[in-house]
């Protein structure tokens, strides 16, 4: 892993993406936003992310299906969820699936920073 781990913000909701993306900077990590499940798996950012912090529900591809196109790649990139509907059948596909963390919206900060760190201590495992 680089010096500086690179920690992907995936969230349809712009104030979402520039808070999770201040915390991120505040930890020492540089945070790459998209606005899109699509423009996340297009950019060059999907090899580079030590850490993907991504919504639920949104437009287009949704955080499921995002998670299911990185698994079919073979991609062991830590995910942590988050949404404004938390269930649990939900919760359930996705920690199955390989995800970390699902967090309910507003996201306790604390809960956030330490789902961070332990992908993030993971991916150097």
């Amino acid at each position: 892993m680089r010096e500086t781990a690179i920690v992907s913000i995936v969230d349809d909701d712009e104030s979402v993406r520039d808070s999770v993306s201040a915390l991120v900077r505040s930890l020492g990590y540089t945070p790459y936003a998209c606005s899109s499940a699509e423009d996340f798996l297009n950019s060059a950012a999907e090899e580079s992310t030590d850490c993907l912090v991504a919504d639920i529900q949104m437009p287009g591809m949704n955080g499921i299906e995002l998670q299911q196109a990185l698994v079919t790649k073979g991609s062991k990139l830590p995910i942590i969820f988050t949404t404004a509907f938390p269930e649990d059948h939900v919760k359930q596909k996705v920690l199955a699936a390989g995800a970390l963390c699902l967090l309910s919206k507003p996201c306790d900060g604390d809960v956030l920073v330490s789902c961070i760190e332990s992908a993030l201590t993971s991916r150097k495992e």
